[in-house]
């Protein structure tokens, strides 16, 4: 397991590399306050039953990232990353936000994807979404760590794992730098006005919705807007999990499990 780095497009991304398998297989992190790739061993541990049958890549955000950065040029420079390695036909999964950037970049760059999958993820922003976004980004504007840590956990984790790790929460929020907070602003507010409704109909692959039918961040009927715009597609099917809130692709049993089996089908 080892963190690398790939420069394409006159950009450079990090990435985690883990696994042995035959199989490619890229995820894509949700937003996070400091990289994902911190936590990289607890990552790899997370997808420990993907190791035999899979090589993986966690890709993180672009490292310099510009004033304004959306969905859509975050989608441009994943592709870019992915060419650059030399990655073609992989199975895809996007947590979050992360799942926007697959849903886009599936539908842009189909020769990229083999299988998608999405979890707690949105083919187009909610009013309730995008209010959530927007209060992030003016906190961790105006440097207010522990409020914003306080309000991502809350409304990111279900009710009772909020409260019993409430006071982990706000020891964490000491920890961001000022640089830190300023790229998660930009990413945060990259999200807004996101709509990829439009591109559903260009996506060839088989998608899998892992939705969460009690998402506090995108809202409960998020999972289902995205079922009923995938319907219709050949090879698309949801699974809606209850109770562990937008971290369910953290949290609920049996998600890895349903993740691993779509992906070695067919």
């Amino acid at each position: 397991m080892e963190i690398k780095s790939v420069v394409s497009g006159g950009t450079e991304t990090e990435y985690l590399m883990f696994g042995e398998g035959n199989n490619v297989m890229a995820i894509l992190p949700g937003l996070s306050v400091q990289s994902a790739l911190l936590s990289s061993a607890a990552i790899a541990k997370a997808y420990s039953i993907f190791h035999k049958e899979f090589t993986v890549f966690v890709f993180d955000r672009r490292k310099d990232v510009p004033p304004v950065y959306t969905v859509s040029d975050m989608a441009k420079d994943t592709a870019q990353a992915l060419c650059a390695l030399g990655l073609r036909e992989v199975c895809l999964f996007g947590a979050s936000q992360g799942g926007m950037i697959a849903l886009l970049l599936a539908a842009r760059s189909p020769e990229l994807v083999r299988k998608l999958a999405l979890g707690s993820s949105a083919a187009a922003l909610s009013p309730e979404a995008q209010k959530t976004l927007r209060l992030w980004t003016s906190l961790a504007r105006d440097g207010e760590r522990e409020a914003l840590y306080l309000d991502f956990a809350e409304k990111v984790y279900p009710p009772a794992f909020f409260m019993e790790n409430r006071s982990a929460f706000v020891k964490l929020s000491a920890l961001p730098t000022s640089e830190e907070l300023l790229r998660f602003s930009v990413l945060a507010q990259g999200s807004l006005g996101f709509d990829a409704l439009a591109e559903i109909e260009k996506i060839s692959c088989p998608v899998l919705n892992l939705a969460s039918s009690d998402d506090g961040v995108l809202g409960a009927c998020a999972g289902e807007a995205l079922a009923q715009a995938l319907k219709n597609k050949p090879g698309c099917r949801s699974v809606f999990f209850n109770g562990f809130g937008h971290a369910a692709y953290d949290l609920a049993p049996g998600y890895k499990e349903e993740l691993l089996d779509f992906f070695l089908k067919g």
